[in-house]
């Protein structure tokens, strides 16, 4: 029988403790516990990219991750990227009109974001090979590209 275990971290720039099982998935504590629903559940292993945040400043897959891994890290979330949504990607992400359903979004905007921070002007190749791990159902992959391309030119 598993323990609850108690888990400091940050989200969004703000000190949380939540308590859980230690291998509940990130996911779910941001979604259920914290509230925090942009983080979308999508295949649960990893594969889709729907859940993507960000750790440490690094794009992961949060379905993977056991909170009890979590204990002094820093998460953001799609809520935290931008508190009024004009994070350049966003506007991009609008202005290209990516989101079809838009379900998968938060996780593709989250993996783009992390592409920009350390290569602040990708080639297409780079784009599409880093945003390989994000999967779009309806298909919005040129838009993505387009998107991602448009935010790099602005300026930050």
């Amino acid at each position: 029988m598993s323990r609850m275990t108690t888990t400091s971290l940050t989200v969004n720039g703000k000190r949380q403790t939540v308590t859980a099982l230690p291998d509940t998935p990130l996911l779910w504590v941001l979604r259920e516990d914290l509230k925090l629903t942009g983080t979308k559940f999508g295949c649960g292993v990893g594969q889709c990219g729907a859940c993507m945040v960000h750790v440490d400043g690094k794009s992961v897959f949060s379905c993977l991750l056991p909170v009890s891994q979590m204990n002094g890290r820093s998460i953001t979330t799609i809520e935290g990227l931008s508190p009024d949504s004009t994070h350049k990607l966003q506007k991009a992400w609008i202005a290209e009109q990516v989101p079809q359903c838009g379900y998968c979004q938060s996780g593709q905007i989250m993996r783009a974001a992390d592409l920009l921070k350390t290569n602040a002007h990708p080639t297409r190749d780079q784009i599409v090979e880093h945003m390989s791990t994000n999967i779009c159902r309806c298909g919005t992959y040129a838009r993505i590209v387009r998107a991602v391309e448009r935010a790099a030119k602005e300026q930050v």
